[in-house]
Formats: structure tokens, sequence, C-alpha cells
């Protein structure tokens, strides 16, 4: 009997839950359906991503209430984030990184992290390394995988201007990741470095297998291919188990699941036949037709907006940190050093600097992590994020009609 009612009940909380899932979903889904209306009515002075962070918080709980994360949400939050991070790993050409563009990316990343680590350390009273840490790894980061689209959109992709975002950008996403993952990780600092060390082993395998398989088992590709098309979409199965199976390497390892996806992203430029372009395409139609939309949206509902409506002047204090460090040495190193980016004029070096500034998605990251360990109070971490939407509203906007004043200003004189 006693069995029966522990059951009966474990059913009805089962079924409660997944009413709460759906329903809030519900509300999600509104939200992204909504948001391109909304950045049409706005003429695309506001990205995508800052539409969908505020309304989220809308219709989160500092808002109306309306949708909550239990692990449905959740589930689609981490698979969106996944995807997020495979398209700006599969953007990065390995070649461009190891070129004097990208070493001089890398160099300038690690300027930035230790300009941030002193003013953390400054700016925090009595912080400890790790807390100090956060906050470097959070001004120091970039939105890659959301400025992309936004690069698209303003026709800098094949650009000298879009090729120096891409690569600081690659440098502003990879190198937090891998410093969580060593610096921040429950575990010591070699055993952490010991299992990225098997992380890069199963990468390494999950890339060279494949292409062994295909090269020597007859009729294998072929029949790929054959099926990319049809109802099998065999391309897009494919990709989803590599995205998988490296973001749950990551996890049972305890690195951080945004390293496997990044990594994901790396080897799919590697292993996509050069035919088959159309499936970047489908991944991102996928992507952003819901999981990554889902991702900015519960970003937004986790925000404590009376947590943000109390400190303003903190969220400016981040806000100016993110640029002063981040921005501000990748203008210098630019404008003062050789770098091979090719960038000649100062509205481009202006541009670069803010659009690598832009970061929110490793913020997001980096204060969740930092809530989890007790490093970061909630309302600190809450006006973090918000710093972070910020500069993913404002520096693309300033980006853009000032990279245009200047070249008429330069035009003219």
């Amino acid at each position: 009997m006693i069995t029966h009612v522990a059951t009966a009940a474990s059913s009805s909380s089962s079924a409660d839950e997944l009413t709460t899932a759906i329903v809030s979903l519900f509300w999600i889904a509104c939200v992204v359906a909504v948001s391109p209306l909304v950045v049409r009515l706005a003429r695309g002075l506001v990205p995508d991503v800052v539409v969908l962070l505020v309304l989220g918080c809308a219709i989160g709980a500092s808002g109306l209430d309306l949708a909550s994360t239990g692990d449905g949400v959740e589930l689609i939050r981490e698979l969106g984030l996944g995807l997020l991070f495979l398209m700006a790993g599969s953007e990065i050409d390995p070649a461009t990184l190891r070129s004097q563009q990208g070493r001089h990316a890398a160099v300038t990343w690690l300027l930035c992290l230790v300009l941030g680590f002193a003013l953390a350390w400054a700016f925090i009273p009595d912080a400890d390394f790790q807390v100090a840490l956060v906050l470097a790894i959070a001004i120091t980061s970039t939105a890659l995988g959301a400025i992309l689209p936004i690069l698209q959109d303003r026709g800098l992709g094949g650009t000298a201007l879009g090729r120096a975002v891409l690569t600081h950008g690659a440098m502003g996403e990879l190198g937090p990741i891998l410093v969580m993952a060593v610096l921040l990780g429950s575990r010591s600092t070699l055993s952490t470095l010991a299992l990225l060390i098997l992380f890069v082993i199963i990468a390494i395998a999950v890339t060279v297998v494949p292409r062994a398989l295909v090269l020597r088992v007859p009729g294998l590709r072929v029949a790929l291919m054959d099926g990319m098309h049809g109802t099998g979409q065999t391309g897009m199965r494919v990709i989803f188990l590599l995205l998988l199976t490296l973001m749950a390497a990551a996890a049972v390892f305890e690195l951080d699941v945004v390293l496997g996806a990044f990594a994901a992203g790396f080897i799919l430029r590697e292993l996509q036949p050069a035919d088959a372009h159309f499936l970047e395409e489908r991944v991102q139609i996928v992507a952003w037709s819901l999981p990554v939309p889902v991702f900015f949206v519960t970003s937004g509902m986790s925000i404590d907006i009376d947590a943000v409506m109390e400190r303003p002047g903190l969220v400016v204090t981040f806000v100016a940190m993110i640029i002063l460090v981040r921005g501000g040495v990748v203008w210098l190193r630019e404008r003062f050093g050789v770098t091979g980016s090719g960038l000649t004029t100062r509205a481009e070096r202006y541009q670069l600097a803010l659009y690598s500034a832009a970061g929110l998605p490793i913020i997001v990251a980096v204060t969740e992590l930092a809530r989890e360990r007790d490093l970061m109070p909630e309302d600190v971490a809450a006006t973090l994020v918000a710093a972070g939407a910020v500069t993913l509203l404002l520096f693309p906007l300033l980006a853009r009609f000032g990279g245009r004043r200047r070249e008429r200003l330069a035009t003219r004189s």
C-alpha cells in the first residue's frame, strides 16, 4: 500500500514537472517568435540576442514569473549553448590561429587576462585568487557566437575586419574556456590537466576514426552523402552525435561542456566534406530556430532585476572594465603593433576593439560556475551578466555608427 502511494506521488510529481516545463517552453517560444519582429521594428539597431535577454527578464522570476528553468528547459538550454559554441568553433580556421595574426591575438588575450586579474584583485576587497580569476575571465571574453550573425548581417564576414574579429573572438572564447577548465575546476590543477589531456586524446580519436572509416569502408561516403538530403539527414545526425559525444566527455571529466562544444566545432570544420557546405546552413537553421534562443532567453530569466536596479553603478563599472581591459588592449595592440590583421584605418581598429569587447555567453558560464562554488554573490553575478548584455547591445551599435562616422571623416580629409 505504501509503495503504491509513493509511486502515485512520484508519478504526480513527474506530471507536474512535465506540465511546468511545457508551459515554460510555451512562453519561451512566444518570446523566440516575437523577438525577430522587435528587431525589425528597431530597424536592426538592437541585436536579436539582446531582445531575447530582455524578454527573458520579462517572463522570468524577476518579471512576470511566467516561465521557469526546470530539467526539461535546462536540457534544451545546454544544447543551445553547445550549438552556439559549435558554430563558433566551426568558423575558425586552425591555420589562422597558427598565423602571425593568431599568435598576436593569443598574446593580446593573455595581456587582457593579466590586466583584468590585476584590476579584479584591486577592485574586490579581500579577493582570493579564484574570485579575481572569475572576474578577469568574464571581462576578457568575446561573444564570438553572438557576434558572427551581426557581422554576416552587416556584410563583414569576408573582410579584413571580419577576419580580425574572428581571430580575436576565437582567442576570447578559447582562452577563457581553457582557463576555466584548468584553474576553476573542482579537482586539483594536476588532475584537471591529466583529464584535459585525456579529453584531447578523445577529440583526436573522434577526428581520425571517422575519416579512416570513410576512406577504408567501401561505399560509406556515398551512403552518407546520399542520406543527407532525405528524411535520414545523416549529416545532421552525425553532427549532433559529434557534439554530444564531446559535450558528454567534457561533462564526465568535470570539464565545462562548452569546451566539448567548441572542440566539436573545430572537428566539424576538419571532417566536413568540401561539397557539403549546405550543412552549415542547416546547423544554423536548427540552432537558431529554438535551442540557441532558449539559451539567451533563460539567461535573461536568471537575471535578478531588483539586484541590478539596486546597484546600477556596479553595472557601469563592469562595462567600463570590459571596454578598458578587453577593447583597450586590442586597440593598443592593433594601433602600435604589427599584428598581420591588415587593418589600416582608425575606423577599422575602433570597430575591432568594440566587437572584441562584446561578451555574454562566457560571462554567463563563468558566473554560473562561480555561484555553484560560492565564489560570487548572487547579486554581483546578476549584475555582471547584465553588464555583459549591455556590451552585446551597446558595443556592436557603437561599432556600426562610429565606424561609419570615422569613415566619412576619413573620406572628407
